[in-house]
């Protein structure tokens, strides 16, 4: 069971985390202070709309800013699972139903990574928490909102 101050990412999602913490602190935030600044120029701050905005995106950047740097000091790693066996960091095909035309991809990813539109799917989704653990040819039984049903795993990768 991870530690509540754990962050489950793939080497993938580490290195995102990294360029997206590094263009906010080199892009965005030179950008915010120069916004700050040129409202600054304006004048009377009690009634200044641009520098009520500028302060604004500065506190909103610097919140994302502490929030990546949480994630990337409380980062764990999660290597791809080799053994056959479904892990967090897995690529897993699965028939739903066991109807082997309707099938899908997904990616088993750290609930930080997660992303429906790209198939990247958190290990404590409905799914997810069904298929950890599970090997290639198992069908499992998935509970969720909507009710249960059953995916049969096809591939692991």
């Amino acid at each position: 069971m991870p530690k509540k101050d754990e962050c489950l990412l793939t080497s993938q999602g580490y290195i995102k985390i990294e360029e997206e913490l590094n263009e906010l602190k080199t892009v965005k935030r030179p950008q915010v202070i120069e916004a700050i600044k040129d409202a600054r120029a304006q004048g009377d701050l009690s009634e200044n709309a641009d520098y009520d905005a500028a302060r604004n995106d500065q506190a909103e950047l610097e919140a994302r800013i502490k929030e990546l740097e949480y994630m990337l000091e409380h980062a764990k790693i999660i290597e791809e699972a080799q053994d056959g066996v479904v892990g967090v960091g897995s690529t897993i095909v699965i028939a739903y139903d066991g109807d082997e035309s309707d099938k899908e991809e997904y990616k088993i990813v750290g609930s930080l990574e997660a992303n429906p539109f790209e198939n990247r799917i958190s290990n404590e989704s409905p799914i997810g928490k069904a298929v950890l653990g599970k090997k290639l040819g198992e069908t499992v039984s998935v509970d969720s909102p909507n009710g249960s049903f059953t995916v049969k795993i096809l591939e692991i990768k």
